[in-house]
């Protein structure tokens, strides 16, 4: 991945990529539209450009995390704008989450930007192939992130015009079907184009690759409800033989294991380069960090997610962190919430999370493992965006929803946890394994309960500190209107008439 955020920091120093036209100015030095595109090192160039809002604070930084915190799985930092978000009292405008459109927008642009340019490039057809898969997987993955988000039976997302970017005033898709049946030919066609994983060397780590690909159709589906085609992507993925769980849970969130097996889809980090990387560690980190780091605090578990947890599940330590126990930070053992590492008064739970913090566990981490600057707070470890645990569950549920045994895929993840197997699943077990699973992760539990009907019921329940008092109270979540967000307003405002919002916000 070092080449890659060398050459797209590169391409971020040297070019404009608007939202509107790729390269509509011509600062002194800068290629224009006229004489870029034309080689091999332009397209390697302009797919690498692709990459880079991964990086951005707004996007998974946190951006998007303000909008998971309506979760019953997150408690904040109080701020306005979390409280209006967890409180459901939004209009599209807040400064944290309004970036979110015109960021994956802007990532769509630049992919079809190389999906148009680059099949008139000479170049080796393996290389041309992988780059246009690259395109294909990442329009997809944004793409997607915003249907589900914003888009309804009552009415998509705009579907950008890939063969004429001057054409800026779509309309909305007809409803979220059509988006999510554009995105996965997007999806198919970058499966078809792209290598393994495996057929990668280290340099490239971080590329778009095959089972990704087949993994967000799984997703994809899921959120169509079509059953059929995620079951049949999901064993695509599990029968390819590229992936296993790893042995160990915790395992999964250390440095060393950022390309392993369980491996599908990450956001790519850095703890040296304050341009690359995701600083979610440090978002999550203890407010100020006791005084060692400057952990942002912003995020925080809840009661209700710690007690979700069985007796004896291996996950829930692994998770949470809670008064009283031991761990490792700045190369030294110590107790949270307990003497010098007492929470701040910014802690809204009692509690932190604990999988995103091995970086900050060796005695010099600082310049090693953890980003010197504390402002972007970014560490080694790679923040999982879709992982291989996601694709048994996902394949799970789909079956459950075909009324078909899932025993198999829920106790690969049960056994690991060290729970005991069951049979005749339910999706009430489906339920309890993905919400344990991925406690803290991007899955986004927020839209679990909404995919599953059951965000009403949920949040009319109170949210606990670890004392047991109450920190929210139960909440109104109108199904009709809140099964989406408010597009932003300037976002409507910009678009000519083209775009309207969302109905009841």
């Amino acid at each position: 991945m070092k080449k890659i955020n060398k050459l797209f920091l590169l391409v971020v120093g040297g070019l404009t990529f608007g939202c509107n036209s790729q390269l509509d100015l011509e600062p002194q030095g800068a290629p224009t539209t006229g004489n870029f595109w034309k080689t091999e090192s332009d397209a390697v160039a302009g797919v690498n450009s692709v990459y880079e809002l991964y990086s951005d604070d707004d996007m998974y930084g946190r951006g998007f995390f303000w909008l998971n915190n309506a979760s019953d799985d997150i408690g904040t930092k109080p701020r306005a704008n979390a409280e209006r978000i967890k409180n459901f009292q939004v209009d599209g405008n807040e400064s944290d989450t309004r970036p979110i459109w015109g960021k994956h927008y802007q990532v769509m642009k630049r992919a079809n930007d190389v999906i148009r340019n680059v099949p008139n490039i000479t170049m080796t057809a393996s290389l041309k192939n992988r780059i246009l898969g690259e395109a294909y997987f990442n329009h997809a993955v944004m793409h997607l992130e915003l249907a589900y988000r914003y888009g309804d039976d009552r009415a998509g997302i705009p579907i950008q015009d890939r063969a004429n970017p001057e054409n800026i005033y779509v309309s909305r898709a007809k409803n979220v079907a059509e988006n999510y049946a554009y995105i996965a030919e997007d999806l198919k066609k970058a499966a078809d184009l792209l290598p393994y994983f495996s057929e990668y060397t280290a340099e490239n780590y971080g590329r778009a690759h095959k089972t990704a690909a087949w993994a967000y159709l799984v997703r994809t589906y899921l959120y169509a409800k079509d059953w059929a085609n995620a079951e049949k992507y999901a064993d695509m993925v599990i029968s390819s033989g590229k992936h296993n769980l790893l042995a160990n849970y915790e395992d999964v969130f250390k440095t060393a294991n950022n390309w392993s097996s369980e491996y599908i889809w990450s956001v790519t980090s850095s703890a040296k380069d304050t341009r690359v990387g995701c600083i979610f560690p440090g978002v999550c980190l203890e407010d100020k960090g006791w005084g060692l780091y400057n952990g942002w605090g912003n995020f925080y578990p809840t009661k209700e997610l710690y007690d979700a947890f069985p007796t004896g599940d291996k996950r829930r330590e692994v998770t949470i962190l809670k008064t009283g126990d031991k761990f490792m930070f700045f190369g030294q053992e110590r107790t949270f919430n307990v003497g010098a590492f007492t929470v701040s008064s910014s802690n809204r739970t009692g509690y932190q999370f604990r999988k995103y913090m091995e970086p900050y566990t060796y005695a010099n981490p600082i310049g090693s493992t953890v980003n010197p600057n504390g402002d972007k707070p970014s560490t080694s470890l790679n923040v999982p965006l879709l992982r291989y645990a996601d694709v048994l569950l996902m394949k799970a549920e789909a079956k459950l929803m075909q009324n078909k045994n899932a025993d198999v895929e829920i106790n690969q993840i049960r056994t690991r946890a060290g729970l005991a197997a069951i049979s005749g699943a339910t999706m009430t077990d489906l339920k309890r394994e993905r919400r344990c699973e991925f406690g803290g992760e991007w899955t986004d539990r927020h839209f679990d309960l909404v995919r599953w009907g059951d965000a009403q019921r949920v949040y009319a329940q109170p949210l606990h500190h670890a004392d047991g008092r109450v920190i929210y109270e139960a909440r109104n979540f109108n199904p009709q209107i809140m099964h989406v967000w408010p597009i932003p307003p300037t976002e409507i405002q910009n678009s000519k008439g083209s775009l309207t919002q969302n109905q009841g916000w």
